[in-house]
């Protein structure tokens, strides 16, 4: 049935008592697509606790899809059944405004899984789901006003001269819309993907990392291709447009292509991982993503460098993990001559033992390094296995208690000539 005269035949069925029926199943549906949202949300959630923040993240936001499509189910099956025995203008004008609301919450969901990052919500991306919501709202008051054929019909008639082709406004509209759908469900799809994979404990960190990568350029490779199809391209233009990117790698990109090339090697080779700490010339801090590109660090201060990923595989990398993840600290002190060696020895390795972060396993150990000008002197070294918190309160703790030593008494450091000569009264 056209919607034409819709809203006028819904005035005139306003005084059948028939129409409460379709009132009451309005409201039944909206009354049991929320209860059964909210039961199925919880159940998801509760699910989800097991899989970690990033699962609760995607079923919270997934949640809030559910009540509108729910609604809207319920509309369109109390529709089919009551059209064979009154007429259902209040559920035609109801279906659509419930089925616009399951389409903005389900593109709003897709498009905070794909481009907000830690539930942050960036005010290019607010503005952009306005301007959204704004243009399906009128898309539905000129459907519900009979006015969408009309539009339709213009924008069919309406052609552009594009070289030989001549395509309508109509198709231009359906290739962009098609495109972006597509788009859209691809990075999700990859979003999705990634997700999963980076709670798999199972594999490799890195080997997550490149798996997740692949994915996502997959499916957006292959959406693009479903993409230039549906709108009616010839996909052999793109061997023209592959020949000159080629020439463009060739030339213009190596660096680039280089980076590229580095990092799914990394990843792929697993010789860095997540949290590792290594220093490459003069940078040092501990690695907290590595993308296809470029690895970034995070020095102690907070600072974050971005090292090209070719800086990783051609220059000299020390990884103060690697296979062994104990890292050695040490610091050095001078005793008097008349000192017993012994005991002092023993009583500085008693120094190190119980200061947080240290590890009995390697244990601290005391070194003889050389006979100074001014006593014997002594290394002290120990071992943590979280150097990517940092070593100055480790080595300042152990220090602490070498200096309540000296204090007491219980250690003499050998101190120059000049400095041991009391002076005169």
């Amino acid at each position: 049935m056209p919607l034409t005269d819709l809203l006028q035949e819904l005035l005139e069925d306003i005084s059948n008592p028939r129409i409460l029926w379709q009132a009451l199943a309005i409201l039944g549906a909206v009354v049991l697509g929320l209860l059964l949202a909210r039961f199925i949300r919880r159940s998801w959630l509760h699910e989800s606790e097991e899989h970690g923040s990033i699962r609760r993240i995607g079923v919270e936001g997934f949640g809030r899809v559910l009540a509108p499509l729910l609604i809207t189910g319920g509309v369109w099956l109390a529709e089919t059944l009551l059209e064979k025995h009154q007429n259902v203008n209040l559920l035609r004008v109801a279906l659509p405004v419930f089925g616009s609301m399951a389409l903005i919450r389900i593109v709003f969901y897709l498009l905070r899984r794909v481009f907000a990052r830690h539930g942050q919500i960036g005010p290019a991306l607010q503005t952009f789901e306005k301007i959204l919501a704004l243009i399906v709202w009128v898309g539905v008051a000129l459907y519900l006003t009979g006015m969408w054929p009309d539009i339709i019909a213009f924008l069919e008639n309406k052609e552009l001269r594009i070289g030989k082709a001549r395509p309508s406004l109509l198709d231009i509209l359906q290739g962009l819309v098609s495109v972006v759908v597509l788009m859209m469900l691809a990075l999700w799809a990859g979003a999705a993907l990634e997700d999963r994979l980076m709670g798999l404990d199972r594999l490799h960190s890195s080997l997550r990392v490149v798996l997740a990568r692949m994915s996502r350029a997959i499916f957006i490779v292959v959406s693009l291709l479903v993409s230039l199809r549906l709108v009616g391209l010839d996909l052999t233009v793109l061997s023209v447009f592959g020949g000159a990117l080629g020439v463009g790698l060739g030339l213009g990109m190596q660096r680039i292509a280089s980076n590229y090339v580095s990092g799914f090697i990394i990843l792929l080779e697993r010789s860095l991982s997540i949290g590792d700490p290594i220093t490459v010339d003069k940078y040092s801090g501990r690695v907290t993503r590595i993308n296809t590109r470029y690895t970034t660090l995070q020095a102690l201060d907070g600072t974050q460098t971005l090292l090209p990923n070719e800086m990783l595989i051609t220059g000299v990398v020390l990884n103060q993990f690697g296979t062994n993840r104990a890292v050695r600290l040490s610091t050095r002190l001078t005793v008097a001559y008349d000192s017993n060696l012994d005991e002092v020895m023993a009583l500085l390795v008693r120094q190190a033992d119980g200061v947080e972060r240290v590890v009995e396993d390697p244990a601290p150990a005391v070194q003889l390094n050389a006979f100074g000008p001014t006593g014997y002197e002594l290394e002290l070294g120990f071992f943590i296995v979280d150097a990517e918190k940092g070593s100055g309160g480790v080595i300042s703790a152990v220090n602490q208690n070498i200096y309540a030593l000296v204090h007491s008494g219980a250690i003499r450091l050998g101190l120059p000539t000049q400095m041991l000569q009391m002076p005169s009264a």
